[in-house]
This record gives C-alpha cells, sequence and structure tokens, in this order.
C-alpha cells in the first residue's frame, strides 16, 4: 500500500498562521473559555473584521447587528466563532490550483460543513467540530492537485455518483482526499478524533466503525455530492447507507422532512474575502 507519509512529505504544506495555531491549541484544552478564544482571535484584526462581517450575515440571521468580538461571541457562541474562525483561515492559505474551480470547491466545502452541523444535531455531538471537521475533509485534494496535477482531470469526472470522486482517488493514488487531511490535521495537532474523522470519512464501513462524528462527516460529504438543490438532497437521504443509518439510529423519515436546502449553506463570501 502506498506511504501516505512519504507522499505529504513531497508536497508543500500551507503556512497556517499563528492565530490559527492558537486556536487548535484550544481545541485539545478543556480549560480554554470565552475569553482564551476571543484574545487569540482579536491579535489578528482582519479576521476580525471578516468574522464580523460574517456574524451580521443573512447566514446567522441575527436580530441585531454585531458590533464587536465580544458582542460575536456572546451571540453567535464560542465554539461557532472559533470553527468558523479555523475555516477562514484555512480558505485562506490552501491555494487551489488551476484545474479546481474556486467558487464550486469552497461552495462544496461549506454545504459539506453545513449538512455535517445538521446531521450532528440529529444524533447529538458536538455541532461545531463536526462542521469544522466536515469543513476540511476535501483540502486533501488540493494536495493531490499539488503533487500529481495530471491525475486531477480523471478524479474530477463528471458525471459522478455520490463517493466516486473518493473511489477515483483511492485507485489513482492508493488514498484519499480524507486521509490525506487527516495527516496534515494531525501535524497541526488539531484533537485526534477530528484526525480520526477525516482518516476514516470517506469509508462508509469504517466510519460506522470510528465515531459517530465519523459516520456524520461521511454521510455530510454523500449529501454535498447532491446538493445541486434540495429536491436531490432529500431524494439521498433516502439512499442513505444502511449502516450508518443503524449506526447513528437515524429517523430517515425525520431527516428527510428537516434536511436543509443546500442553499442556505453555499455563502463563501467569508471563506474568500
Amino acid at each position: 500500500m502506498p506511504d501516505i507519509s512519504a507522499f505529504i512529505q513531497t508536497v508543500k504544506l500551507p503556512v497556517m498562521p499563528e492565530v490559527a495555531h492558537a486556536l487548535i491549541r484550544t481545541l485539545n484544552d478543556e480549560d480554554a473559555d470565552v475569553v482564551t478564544v476571543r484574545d487569540v482571535i482579536a491579535k489578528d484584526p482582519a479576521l476580525t473584521a471578516t468574522l464580523l462581517r460574517m456574524a451580521n450575515s443573512a447566514m446567522f440571521g441575527l436580530s441585531r447587528s454585531v458590533t464587536t468580538l465580544d458582542n460575536a461571541v456572546s451571540v453567535v457562541g464560542m465554539s461557532q466563532i472559533r470553527a468558523r474562525a479555523l475555516g477562514i483561515c484555512m480558505a485562506q492559505v490552501f491555494t487551489l490550483p488551476s484545474g479546481v474551480n474556486r467558487l464550486e470547491f469552497w461552495r462544496y466545502s461549506m454545504v459539506c460543513a453545513g449538512y455535517a452541523k445538521f446531521l450532528a444535531g440529529e444524533v447529538h455531538i458536538d455541532e461545531q467540530q463536526a462542521w469544522l471537521t466536515a469543513m476540511m475533509l476535501r483540502l486533501g485534494e488540493l494536495m493531490i492537485a499539488q503533487h500529481q496535477p495530471q491525475v486531477l482531470e480523471a478524479i474530477e469526472k463528471q458525471p459522478s455518483a455520490p463517493g466516486e470522486r473518493w473511489q477515483r482517488e483511492r485507485n489513482l493514488l492508493g488514498f484519499d482526499e480524507g486521509q490525506i487531511t487527516a495527516e496534515v490535521a494531525k501535524r497541526w495537532d488539531f484533537p485526534d478524533e477530528v484526525v480520526q474523522a477525516l482518516g476514516h470519512g470517506a469509508d462508509a464501513l469504517a466510519a460506522a466503525q470510528v465515531s459517530k462524528l465519523c459516520a456524520v462527516v461521511h454521510l455530510a460529504g454523500w449529501l454535498a455530492d447532491q446538493a445541486s438543490s434540495h429536491a436531490t438532497v432529500r431524494q439521498a437521504v433516502l439512499q442513505l447507507p444502511a449502516a450508518l443509518q443503524h449506526y447513528l439510529q437515524l429517523s430517515v423519515e425525520g431527516v428527510h422532512s428537516r434536511v436543509p436546502d443546500p442553499e442556505t449553506f453555499s455563502d463563501v463570501s467569508s471563506l474568500l474575502a
């Protein structure tokens, strides 16, 4: 089997800003509180301004405007502000190759993250951890494009059935984008649960044995692959892998009736600011 560590050594990892590393450290720190996270973000005025614009966007539908970082943290919540801050940092440092449509890539990532948050709420796990993990899932494809740009066209070939991109990656390289992202996340000291969920998130059978977070991330990717419209997503819900339905004890009928329209997640303006 190809050595994924050797693969990672052949690519140039993005340089994450210090504020991102500091925020990642808070993910591993049970004592990190609202003040800690706020103070980390406040050290980066540009990130703070982007977060404030995001908090005041239609995405959150707040009843009043948010004018300070303290307001944003108190109204939106520490965990969500931290997850969104890390998402913005990653979107800014990862360079997209010419073969990848920038808007479509980040739209997919935001939709995948949105469905992970929705499903996490359905099965009562940390919604913001699910959002952040799913938002990162596809970053490994950018490493593939950097290392072997000639395979990108084959990976992105259309039409593509749910999960088919992952299978193409495994066929061509021996591992998928989630496994690559997991290796990167490990080097950046993300929590072990996030690393494991990324590493097995593209494999339905493995996901049902790793963690609920992993299973949620897999299903979020499954739905994002079919998120051309609300109707296609609702149809996809009826075809979710049975093993994961059982493992998560999901009510398909309930999910089908409540699953959000992908357009509610597809605003990428904060990531591309």
